[in-house]
Formats: C-alpha cells, structure tokens, sequence
C-alpha cells in the first residue's frame, strides 16, 4: 500500500470532466526513464470540456488503473510496479511542477503542458520541479495563475544573466535582473544564475549539496562547486570540475521553483546558460554541461 502515498501519483480525487469550454494550447507528454524514451507526444491532445489530467490522459493514450481507477497502473504497454528489482511508477508534472494532488482532481487549463514519466522511485519519490517542460512555468505560471520572474545574477556573469533573460524575453515575458539575494519567502518564479561559491547560501539553492533526497536533482554539488552527474540510483556517474555547468529546478518547501544555472567557474555558469533554450532542455529533468555539451540528468544507461 506505500504506493498510494507516492506524491505526484494519480490519485482518486474529484470528478470527471463537465460541460464548458475547453482549454486551448495545451500539449500532452508521455515518457520512460527520466524522459530518457518517448512514448506519445501530443502538441495538441484531444480536449474536451472542463478537463481533469486524469481524463486528458485516458483520451488520448490507452491506460489502466488500480485502487478504484484512480491510480495510473499502464500507459501502453508500460506499467507500474517492480522492474530490475527496483520500484517504478508513473507520476506527473502540470507546467514542470510535480502534482500535489491527485490527477481526477487536477484541473487543466488553458496552456497547460502535462507530462506524465515512468521512473525509478528507489532514491526519492518527490522531484519537486523539473526544466523540460520549458518555457513553463514561466509563461503560464501555476494552477492557472501567471507569476512574475526574477533573475538573480552574481555580477561576475552578467553574459549568462543576458542569456537567460533573452530565452524569457523572447517570449515576451518581462523579466528584469536584480542581484542576489538570500532567498525564501518569495511568491515569484526565481533563477538562480551564478557561480556556485556565490549562490550557495541561497537556501533552496544549498539543497543541491544535500543530493536527490532534499534537493529531487540527480546531481550533487560540492562547496567548491564540483558537480557530480548521478545516476537514477543516485550514484556518481561523471565528476565535472572547472568549465562543467548545471540547469536544474528545485523547490523548498511550498515555495514556487527556483531555477539554477551554476558552474564552479565562469565559463560553466555560461556554458550552463547556452543551454537555457526549450530545445535542449525538453523532456529532461535537469542538465548537466560537460566539455560544453549537454547531458540529462539522471544520467541513464544507454
């Protein structure tokens, strides 16, 4: 029964679809592994009325249920349970937030980018956040409320602050840089943009150091700002040292995400922000940048 207490799992919670318009521009993604493997990728779902996740999903792919046809069993032919030994299960993220409820309750609205991934749970059951659903939250927020963004930069990368903020505003979104500051207690969307020595004592930032279990990013960051690449049992998998980058999403507590582009060094910071772009970062849960080349996080085995 552990499963049931899986967050993110789609629960039994509130109806189905009812009569109204149906919400435009929404998209539908379906992948295994950590976004490793595509399973359906739908720009533009089948929609009908006032849609729940739930009802979004069993429209559009072939899915089985358990424990009263509110917990997603299969999509497909991929199911839940054991694989390797090791636990899988599907969750979902609304706009690159993991659902805090269950997918019967969750409300779909307009914009909205659902994804649904089969992963290993055995580190951690909670990744709070996630980039690969990218240019979201940014654009159309969260639960249907647009937030404001603001971009944190340490001054000694003002070039990889330039970049984020050029990847916003080229959508349209108005989005100014401040210096940094400590963190919390903040109803904003924040990026983190620095090298890691300087951004360090940002609290939801310091989760990095901690691994997947605090932080829900397969990577953990040393003091110096080494970064170790992990694999989905959270083992070190690639060590990256001066000139390696990071692009992750983490959350503390009932906060929005914050977002962080760091490196040890300068040239890993903006190696870091040449990969803020939806192409690189789509279906990915974080990325590392080793030799200036992007890898997904976790790094999973061929």
């Amino acid at each position: 029964m552990r499963r049931l207490a899986l967050i993110g799992a789609a629960l039994v919670a509130g109806c189905g679809p009812g009569a109204g318009d149906s919400p435009d521009e929404v998209a539908l993604t379906v992948t295994d592994g950590f976004g490793a493997k595509s399973v359906l990728d739908k720009p533009a779902p089948d929609v009908s009325g006032e849609e729940t996740v739930m009802r979004l999903l069993q429209r559009n792919a072939k899915v089985t249920t358990r424990y009263g046809g509110g917990f997603v069993q299969s999509i497909g032919d991929l199911r839940g349970g054991r694989q390797g030994g090791r636990p899988v299960d599907w969750f979902y993220y609304v706009n690159g937030v993991l659902a805090d409820k269950g997918a019967s309750a969750t409300e779909v609205r307009g914009g909205d980018r659902v994804w649904w991934d089969r992963r290993d749970w055995g580190v951690t059951n909670k990744v709070g956040a996630v980039v690969g659903s990218f240019p979201e939250p940014f654009v159309h927020g969260l639960d249907g409320e647009r937030l404001s963004t603001r971009i944190e930069c340490d001054e000694t990368v003002d070039a990889a602050c330039d970049l984020v903020q050029k990847q916003l505003s080229d959508r349209g979104l108005a989005v100014g840089k401040s210096l940094l500051e400590s963190g919390g207690g903040s109803e904003s969307l924040r990026i983190v943009v620095g090298r890691w020595a300087e951004i360090r004592g940002d609290r939801a930032v310091a989760q990095l150091e901690r691994g997947p279990k605090v932080s829900g990013v397969y990577a953990r960051v040393g003091e110096d700002g080494t970064i170790e690449a992990l694999d989905e049992r959270g083992r070190a998998a690639r060590r990256l040292a001066a000139g390696g980058g990071l692009v992750a999403a983490t959350r503390w507590r009932e906060e929005p995400p914050t977002w962080i582009v760091t490196g040890p060094d300068a040239a890993g910071v903006e190696a870091a922000a040449r990969t803020f772009s939806e192409r690189t970062l789509r279906d990915r849960f974080a990325v590392a940048v080793e030799a200036g080349r992007p890898v997904a996080l976790p790094v999973v085995a061929p």
